[in-house]
């Protein structure tokens, strides 16, 4: 008789994700999984298949994450400006219990170069990123809050850059009223 999951699902997903975003793929074992997910090798497997899988599962679940939270923050801003403070912000500020940075610049750094899952993963959200800033620097143009000078193709490549360089410098020992600077730097850049 097969023994049922002790465990909730999402929950280990929740700790795997903080684990690997902390410490990375490469530098992650088996058994900081099995202990920092309080569940045994065996369960990881069976649940998951594999490190890589979970892994996978893993920036989804972070896409799905972050997805959320910038949606909800935008949602909530009255101008498109006030939407590009709240998503610098909340990559300066980061949350909560959670490790620095961005899980998906993280791995692409350390992995997209050789594992086309990751490349493809971290390439689709950076898109959708992109996406997303077209979207509010439209918004920002057409009331008249950001500059017409460039196409919004252009500045929502640009502002796309530089938040994966902010993304980056957080895990750094960079002082957060230096990173201040720099994203009030890149919203003057956008104004009229």
């Amino acid at each position: 008789m097969a023994r049922s999951k002790e465990f909730e699902e999402n929950a280990v997903l929740e700790k795997a994700m903080k684990l690997f975003w902390e410490q990375g793929y490469e530098k992650t074992s088996m058994n900081d999984l099995v202990e920092h997910m309080g569940i045994h090798r065996r369960s990881i497997y069976d649940t998951f298949t594999d490190k890589h899988t979970l892994f996978l599962k893993v920036m989804d679940r972070f896409g799905e994450r972050i997805n959320g939270r910038w949606a909800a923050g935008i949602k909530q801003s009255r101008t498109a400006k006030q939407a590009l403070q709240f998503i610098f912000d909340s990559i300066i500020n980061g949350e909560e219990d959670v490790p620095p940075g961005c899980m998906f610049v993280n791995s692409a750094v350390e992995l997209a170069i050789r594992d086309e899952d990751i490349d493809e993963i971290a390439t689709k959200a950076f898109a959708k990123s992109e996406k997303m800033l077209a979207e509010i620097v439209t918004w920002g143009q057409q009331n008249g809050e950001f500059t017409q000078q460039y196409e919004v193709k252009e500045l929502a490549e640009y502002l796309q850059n530089a938040l994966a360089g902010l993304r980056v410098m957080v895990r750094t020992s960079v002082p957060k009223e230096k990173l201040q600077r720099i994203a009030e730097l890149n919203l003057r850049i956008l104004e009229t």
